[in-house]
């Protein structure tokens, strides 16, 4: 049987891609989204995988939803924590609800999500967990003082996490993309994208978020038994760590 691989934030974007590139593979993948319904059934429509909505910043929603996950698709062997909005703001100006759920989001959605199918993976000996972190993460952004403080914490949790399970066969890496050509990303202004984004990517050009879900294919391979812990940049040399 198929094992089994459930994307979070993964009926858009670099999410999407993810989950398309894992069922090309033969993986059983099943997609998880927040809010916007009419994406998430045009992207069943189009791709055949399961969608299921809950919200990653709820404990008891994951759990809910991840019991059907495992009812109607099977036990959850591959977990990609791709989840995330921003709410940016200058510090001085950003809000304790604009902290509250970007962390919420971006940093505890991971501890929900990888716990519940943590002591499944655990008894089986066998799992893949990939967090989808940022150069953000590893950089910091003005304007994003909630979605670095978030992201850089994803990269301690994964090395952390990495540590407990490699006993148990569970490998746990982290991925930080630059900037992908996504939906959101191509609808910059044109004039900032080429002044002043564009010019710090020594690549010269965006990434593509099909270029994130081959490092996903890669990390969740069971060939990559031996790699744990890591951070897997792809950001066309923007920042080099």
């Amino acid at each position: 049987m198929a094992r089994v691989a459930v994307v979070t934030g993964g009926s858009r974007g670099i999410g999407a891609a993810i989950a398309r590139a894992l069922k090309a593979e033969g993986y059983g993948v099943a997609v998880n989204y927040a809010g916007n319904e009419a994406a998430a059934e045009s992207f069943r429509a189009e791709t055949g995988i399961p969608v299921f909505r809950w919200d990653v910043s709820d404990y008891a929603a994951c759990e809910a939803g991840l019991a059907r996950v495992e009812s109607e698709v099977g036990p959850v062997d591959i977990l990609v924590n791709n989840a995330g909005i921003t709410r940016d703001a200058m510090f001085h100006k950003m809000t304790p609800e604009q902290w509250n759920a970007v962390i919420g989001t971006n940093l505890t959605g991971l501890f929900n999500m990888t716990r519940l199918v943590w002591e499944g993976m655990r008894s089986r000996k066998y799992g893949r967990v990939v967090n989808i972190s940022s150069i953000n993460g590893q950089k910091g952004q003005a304007g994003q003082a909630n979605y670095s403080a978030a992201k850089a914490g994803d990269i301690g949790f994964t090395k952390a996490l990495a540590q407990e399970g490699a006993r148990a066969g569970i490998t746990v890496n982290a991925i930080t993309p630059g900037y992908i050509g996504t939906e959101m990303v191509r609808a910059i202004d044109e004039k900032v994208l080429n002044e002043r984004i564009l010019p710090h990517i020594p690549v010269g050009r965006l990434g593509e978020p099909e270029e994130i879900a081959r490092c996903v294919l890669f990390l969740v391979a069971e060939e990559a038994g031996f790699i744990t812990g890591a951070t897997l940049s792809a950001n066309g040399g923007q920042y080099l760590a």
